[in-house]
């Protein structure tokens, strides 16, 4: 009688959960919600979601229960030599009560992890005939994985592959409509200054200045589209964080070399200051040195002429942090909520420096993807405070 009462409790929970699938259409509630509720109906130690993109053939590891490591995320899975990929191949659920006695066992996401993986259970997400990628649960909390179990994790794996394709559609296509929106002005101007090189009373000089609008223009519009793409591999979660250890001295006198030449345009000095005892950083050296250069660019280009930008490395138990202040301009407090919102300009910066409105976005989500976060302060007339917190 028990039993039984456990297991309507457990299909409760199901339905319970399908509306809340149908009503959510940010991508990483979602797919925490999905793994949450599959470990707990199928009462298993923990349950993750790797997504598969059809274009390159790829299984990637998007999210877990037990993620302490967010740069796993991205991390591919291959379709041979692993049962997640088998699952996408043959369409089929899987129930494994022994992983290390089975050769498709992909053994460096366990490795990653440092979580061992015992019994294993998963179902394909699949919706219009289109695989969307793989549902797993590992190592059953009291004996093995049952019928039930895959029965739940099934129906589950189904709601599952729909709310996430429809969840996939909603953003991609308001991505794209404000996308479209920002290209216009940049291809209004390469039209207009085309339609003017055309007329015969244009002079030399004017001729001259119009091509060089045309070359402004477009290279804003190759750093738009650059920009745009690095937006959406980040919100699809298709990123792959390679970690390193790295001296962060020498990422941060890279960046200062590659923007002194912005800085004496911009009149402006930079200084770093690193806190005695911080020699090396942990993450990706890469895509840190994006958000470093991203965030010096800033302080440069909104600085008041004779400013001066300070990159300063602290530390606490938990977190490196990194910072970039300056002393110019400032950002008014109603601009604050939305800085790190897709295409967001503050009014009145568009004749300050060009840009996208892009860049923050992209910086958050580079953090976020680092298990961090990153904050600002301002004040109008005496300048802003970026800091990026990293998990240590």
């Amino acid at each position: 009688m028990i039993e039984q009462e456990k297991r309507i409790e457990r299909y409760r929970r199901l339905m319970e959960l399908s509306r809340d699938l149908a009503s959510t259409l940010d991508l990483d509630m979602l797919l925490d919600r999905i793994t949450q509720a599959a470990r707990d109906i199928t009462e298993s130690e923990a349950a993750s979601i790797l997504l598969y993109d059809n274009t390159a053939k790829e299984l990637y590891f998007q999210i877990a229960t037990n993620m302490d490591q967010p740069m796993m995320r991205g991390l591919v899975v291959p379709l041979e030599g692993s049962i997640a990929g088998w699952i996408v191949t043959h369409r089929e659920p899987v129930r494994i009560q022994d992983v290390q006695h089975d050769t498709r066992y992909f053994k460096k996401i366990a490795k990653t992890t440092s979580l061992e993986t015992r019994s294993l259970m998963g179902t394909p997400l699949i919706t219009k005939d289109k695989v969307v990628g793989v549902l797993e649960v590992i190592n059953k909390s009291e004996g093995d994985f049952t019928d039930t179990d895959e029965d739940l994790l099934s129906v589950l794996g189904a709601q599952a592959a729909v709310a996430i394709e429809n969840t996939r559609l909603f953003q991609q296509s308001d991505l794209i409509a404000e996308f479209v929106h920002e290209l216009r002005t940049p291809l209004a101007s390469v039209s207009t200054a085309t339609y003017l090189l055309l007329r015969p009373e244009i002079s030399r000089e004017q001729s001259e200045q119009i091509i060089k609008n045309i070359y402004d223009e477009t290279m804003r519009l190759n750093t738009l589209a650059s920009s745009f793409l690095d937006l959406a591999r980040l919100e699809s979660g298709r990123v792959q964080f390679q970690k390193s250890t790295f001296p962060i001295a020498d990422v941060l006198e890279e960046c200062s070399g590659v923007m002194q030449g912005k800085a004496v345009e911009y009149s402006v000095t930079i200084e770093t200051i690193i806190e005695p005892g911080i020699a090396v950083m942990n993450g990706d050296r890469g895509k840190l040195k994006q958000v470093f250069l991203n965030l010096l660019s800033n302080a440069i280009k909104y600085n008041r002429p004779g400013g001066k930008v300070v990159m300063r490395v602290s530390q606490d138990e938990k977190n490196w942090q990194v910072s970039f202040s300056d002393n110019g301009m400032g950002i008014p407090e109603d601009a604050m909520p939305r800085l790190f919102e897709k295409f967001f300009r503050v009014k009145g910066s568009e004749n300050k420096a060009v840009g996208t409105g892009l860049g923050l976005s992209i910086c958050k989500g580079i953090i976020q993807g680092h298990g961090g976060k990153i904050d600002v302060k301002s004040e109008i007339g005496r300048g802003t405070i970026f800091t990026v917190y990293i998990p240590k």
